[in-house]
This record gives structure tokens, C-alpha cells and sequence, in this order.
């Protein structure tokens, strides 16, 4: 059964007529509703291309937060073979939330790390709907360690609406570790490729996402605060979320214009939860493409460049 969104009732209104007639037709043969089921399908793909078309930045938010929008574990399986997840930070204890671990990319061995929500109640509740405790980044430390001394190429997927704010992560250092973790995105010797597939929200988000290539999905945000975290703050108000987010400017589009972000991923209309096999593919692409682009430049240039772009965006801003 597909979730649709609030802005989606044309869709769901279309898709739900022709669900009706496709049922009718299959109890009683002798009933012909193909003819009207081509026009409402049609009708649909051109209500869908409308709506797509002009989302504002909070439709954009509920996008990226669609329960069925592909998640790490859809993009480990799609893009990786032997994919060897690690557990454990050596200090504490295991976080689900972020998954990490060795795999092959089209044949060349890289690291890889990444934020898993889960996609159903007992899977969301393993993962923390992926809000990483300090575990969780004291293991992409360990990882991203890992990748600099075997020099293994490094791809992070970001979708996590920002750390865990508990007071036990808290208590074992929650911001140290996060600060940790940029810091060794900083300072790798071996090329970064960041992507966000859904939320990129806060320190939690860019503790794995400091790359030399950084790119968004087109649905995708990025932001310091969620938009209801935002108007809590501002106006004391979580209701004027819509608002925040639009003001915040989250957006890919926004993010690239203001040179955050490397590149743009294109998603299928209606959402990457709606061909998640295409968006994959071409995450894929950009990935196979920007590690390309990256291949003939040693470690200290990787490390150089990588500041450099971070230092750039401050005197941007």
C-alpha cells in the first residue's frame, strides 16, 4: 500500500479509482474498464508532473521523510557486493543508527558509512530512526581510520533528522564525538564522497558528510536544524515549520546555488520511493563518476582540497 503525502490527494483521489475499477474488472471478466483506466492513469502521471513540478520546501521536507523512501540498508545492497558491516566503537558499545563497515564498488574496494532509520516500527526502533548516539560516530571514526590507512576510497550516505539528544549520549560525549568525526573527515588522506538521500540535519548529518564531493538528492534537505526545531527556537511555535523551512533554505536547489553542495541527483517524479531502483543506479553513477574525477590526486592534494572547499564556503556565506 503506497503513504501518500497531504499535498498528494489529486494522486491518491486517481491512483484510488483506478485501483477500484482494476478490482472490478478482475471479479467480473465480462466487465471492460480498460479504456478508462488508461485515461485516469494518464490523468494521474500528468497530476504527479504538476505537483512535482513546484514543490515548496516544505513539501520537499515531507519527501525526504517518506517512510518508504529507500533508505541505507536499499542503497547497500544496490550499489555494494560484499558489504561487511563493523560493529562496535571499541569504547562503549555497538549504535545501530550508523552503519558502516567494507564493501567493493563496482570492483574497487572502499569504506562505507551511512545513517539507517529503518523502515518499520521494530526496524525504526533498532536503528533509532537513525539519531546516532556517540558510539555510533566514535565507529565511523574507527572506519574512516580504517580507510586512511589502507587507502580505501570513502562513500557516506547521509538520512538522519540530526544526532540523539538524550541524556546519555549526553553524558559519554555526544558533541566531542561529533566534533571527533568531522575532524577526521578533514583530515583522510583518501577521497570523500558524500551523498544525501533524505534528512541531512544538523552536526549529526555533516560528522560524515565533510567530503571533497557532496551531493543531494533532488527531494533531499539539508539543514543545522529540522524546520520544527527552527520555529521552536524562533517563534516558540512548531506549528510555523512550513514557514522555517522555507526560510532556512534547504533545499538542493538552494544548497547549490549557494555552493554547499557539489551536484544534484535527479529522482524519478514522484519521489525516489517511486522507482527506488533508478535513484540508486544513478547515485551509483555520480559516485562511480566523482571517484573518477578524484583518482589521480594523492593524499595530501584529497586532504588539501577538502579544507580548502570548507574554507571556501565560510567566506561565501
Amino acid at each position: 500500500m503506497h503513504n501518500y503525502l497531504d499535498f498528494e490527494k489529486p494522486i491518491s483521489d486517481l491512483e484510488g479509482k483506478i485501483h477500484e475499477l482494476k478490482k472490478l474488472a478482475g471479479e467480473d471478466e465480462s466487465i471492460d474498464t480498460s479504456d478508462e483506466v488508461g485515461r485516469l492513469e494518464v490523468r494521474a502521471r500528468e497530476a504527479m508532473v504538476d505537483i512535482y513540478s513546484k514543490l515548496n520546501p516544505w513539501q520537499k521536507t515531507q519527501v525526504a521523510r517518506h517512510p518508504q523512501r529507500p533508505h541505507f540498508v536499499d542503497y547497500a545492497a544496490g550499489l555494494f557486493t560484499e558489504f561487511t558491516p563493523l560493529a562496535g566503537d571499541r569504547k562503549f558499545s555497538n549504535d545501530e543508527a550508523i552503519q558502516a563497515g567494507l564493501a567493493r564498488f563496482r570492483g574497487t574496494p572502499v569504506a562505507v558509512i551511512g545513517q539507517e532509520k529503518g523502515n518499520d516500527t521494530k526496524s525504526r526502533i533498532k536503528h533509532n530512526f537513525g539519531s546516532a548516539r556517540p558510539e555510533g560516530y566514535r565507529k565511523a571514526i574507527r572506519v574512516m581510520e580504517m580507510a586512511d590507512r589502507f587507502g580505501l576510497p570513502l562513500v557516506t550516505l547521509i538520512d538522519t533528522a540530526g544526532a540523539y539528544p538524550g541524556i546519555g549520549a549526553e553524558e559519554r560525549g555526544q558533541a566531542e564525538a561529533i566534533a571527533r568525526s568531522t575532524e577526521m573527515c578533514l583530515n583522510v588522506k583518501v577521497p570523500i564522497i558524500s551523498v544525501v538521500i533524505g534528512e541531512g540535519g544538523s552536526g549529526g548529518a555533516i560528522a560524515i558528510a565533510t567530503g571533497n564531493r557532496v551531493y543531494m538528492l533532488e527531494h533531499s534537505i539539508y539543514s543545522v536544524i529540522s524546520p520544527e526545531g527552527a520555529a521552536s527556537i524562533l517563534w516558540r511555535d512548531s506549528t510555523r515549520a512550513r514557514e522555517a523551512a522555507t526560510n532556512m533554505k534547504i533545499t538542493a536547489e538552494d544548497l547549490k546555488s549557494l555552493g554547499i553542495i557539489d551536484g544534484i541527483i535527479s529522482e524519478p517524479v514522484g519521489g525516489a520511493h517511486r522507482d527506488p531502483d533508478a535513484v540508486i543506479e544513478r547515485t551509483g553513477t555520480v559516485i562511480a563518476d566523482a571517484l573518477k574525477e578524484m583518482s589521480g590526486r594523492n593524499g595530501e592534494q584529497l586532504r588539501s582540497d577538502r579544507r580548502q572547499k570548507y574554507l571556501n564556503i565560510g567566506r561565501h556565506l
